[in-house]
């Protein structure tokens, strides 16, 4: 069923889906502050083709991943350094305003989220996040971006809130139906390089899966598998080429549940 893209009227199908733009997938991850906009705009593409209830959340590529790691900053390690902080947060936008732009040139109604205004942890890492905005967005026809960020946190003052974290949340606090979590790689590999198709619990990939070889604070593959298992909607790791696919209600790369 196709939406009707105003703000106002949209798809009467109420299922919600979650995608992840990985930030390796969208940027140049080895080029400072570069987009892929190849793979940015044929992500807009598949969006625009779906039509349908849909969160978007994006990584941080070489947009907010560098900063972090020089300013010392994880999602267990914080900072109390404002401009170090605002480095990462400045990033982050700027890359939300470029997926933003791909978005909005294929007449999709996304509206920017930035979780550092509303997320925090506590002294134990745990997350809270109130998704009332989000929520609303999707009511009334919009399709809310996210984005990896800062997060103020008890005791450790801002550490990284990852995307992988994010789609978690959203899928839990939004019901969703399904999640993708789209990236470079075409699922979650065995140690021979090839795709596992079923992961039911983290045992089954523990030795196969580790960080990412580019600069990433977020915990890679392994935090990735580890996010998705904690969530009861059924959720999908692939590569770029089965995007529409996933869109379109397909399995596809990896299955986690």
């Amino acid at each position: 069923m196709t939406a009707d893209r105003s703000t106002g009227a949209h798809d009467s199908d109420r299922s919600t889906t979650v995608l992840k733009l990985g930030g390796s997938l969208i940027t140049e991850k080895d080029r400072a502050e570069t987009v892929d906009e190849g793979a940015l705009g044929a992500a807009a593409e598949a969006v625009a083709d779906h039509g349908g209830r849909l969160a978007v959340v994006h990584g941080g590529g070489s947009f907010g991943h560098p900063y972090a790691e020089a300013a010392g900053i994880s999602s267990t390690v914080g900072s109390h350094d404002v401009p170090a902080v605002m480095a990462v947060h400045e990033a982050m936008k700027r890359l939300n305003a470029a997926v933003l732009a791909a978005l909005h040139d294929r007449d999709v109604p996304a509206l920017p989220v930035h979780p550092f205004s509303a997320a925090a942890r506590d002294a134990d890492g745990a997350l809270t996040y109130p998704l009332d905005a989000v929520a609303t967005m999707l009511d009334e026809g919009f399709t809310p971006v996210l984005h990896g960020d800062g997060v103020v946190h008890a005791g450790e003052g801002v550490s990284v809130l990852s995307g992988d974290e994010l789609v978690a949340r959203l899928g839990t606090g939004l019901d969703a139906d399904r999640i993708g979590l789209c990236s470079t790689v075409p699922g979650v590999l065995d140690e021979e390089g090839e795709v596992i198709p079923v992961v039911s619990s983290f045992a089954d990939v523990a030795d196969a899966v580790g960080a990412s070889e580019s600069t990433d604070v977020t915990g890679g593959m392994a935090g990735k598998v580890r996010s998705l298992l904690a969530v009861e909607a059924t959720a999908f790791v692939f590569g770029p080429a089965e995007l529409s696919a996933f869109l379109a209600g397909e399995d596809v790369g990896t299955r986690i549940e």
